[in-house]
C-alpha cells in the first residue's frame, strides 16, 4: 500500500509526467490533491497497470480527489526548450490549473524547478511510493494515450495506437519507411544508430 503522503502539516499535491521518453507527440504532466484517507488496493505507478485497471483508476481518481488537473507542452516547444524542460514546464502548468494552492509539492524523480514560493520534494521512484503522485502518473498518462489515440488516425502507419510514440522497433521502422510526421520531435534521436536512414 502507498504513503498517503510525504508530509502531513500542508496541504500536498502529487505531480508527474507522462511521454518523456516518445519519439513524438506532446509531453503531459497531472498534478492531483488527493484527500489525506485515500487509498485504493491496486494504486500504483502507471507502468505497473494494465489499460483497463489505468481507465478504472482514473475515473476514480476524478471523482475523489479534492482537485486535479492535467496539461501538455508540444513536440514543437520540447525541441525549443529540451524535454527536462518541458517536462518541468507541463507540471507548473498544471500546478496553476488546480481550483486551490498547495501548500507543498511532491514530485516523481529528481530534477524540478521551484513553483511560486511552494516548498516541494523530488522523490525518485515517487510514482511507486506516494497515493498522490501514483493518482498523478495515472491521470498523465491516461490523458496523454487517448491523445496519441486520435493522432494515430491520422498516421495509422506509425503504430501509436499501441506504442504511443514511444521508440519500439515497429515505430522506428515506419520512420525509415514514410519518414517524420509533423508530430515527431525533431531534436530525439529516432532510429536506431544499427539503422540508417535513406539518404
Amino acid at each position: 500500500m502507498l504513503l498517503p503522503y510525504f508530509q502531513n502539516e500542508l496541504i500536498e499535491a502529487g505531480c508527474d509526467e507522462a511521454g518523456r521518453g516518445c519519439l513524438a507527440g506532446p509531453v503531459f504532466a497531472a498534478a492531483v490533491i488527493l484527500p489525506q484517507n485515500f487509498k485504493h488496493p491496486i494504486l500504483r505507478d502507471s507502468k505497473q497497470l494494465n489499460e483497463k485497471n489505468r481507465a478504472d483508476l482514473r475515473i476514480i481518481i476524478e471523482q475523489e480527489a479534492l482537485t486535479f488537473a492535467v496539461s501538455m507542452v508540444d513536440h514543437q516547444e520540447i525541441d525549443k526548450i529540451n524535454i527536462l524542460n518541458a517536462s518541468i514546464k507541463a507540471m507548473h502548468l498544471a500546478l496553476e490549473q488546480l481550483s486551490f494552492r498547495p501548500g507543498f509539492v511532491i514530485i516523481d524523480g529528481n530534477r524540478f524547478k521551484p513553483f511560486q514560493d511552494i516548498p516541494f520534494e523530488c522523490v525518485v521512484k515517487g510514482d511507486d511510493k506516494y497515493c498522490s503522485i501514483a493518482a498523478a502518473s495515472i491521470l498523465a498518462k491516461t490523458y496523454r494515450d487517448d491523445y496519441m489515440l486520435q493522432l494515430s488516425a491520422e498516421y495509422p502507419s506509425y503504430d501509436w495506437a499501441n506504442n504511443k510514440g514511444y521508440p519500439t522497433i515497429k515505430h522506428r521502422n515506419a520512420v525509415l519507411a514514410f519518414g517524420l510526421t509533423p508530430y515527431h520531435r525533431k531534436t530525439f534521436r529516432i532510429t536506431d544508430p544499427q539503422l540508417s536512414l535513406p539518404i
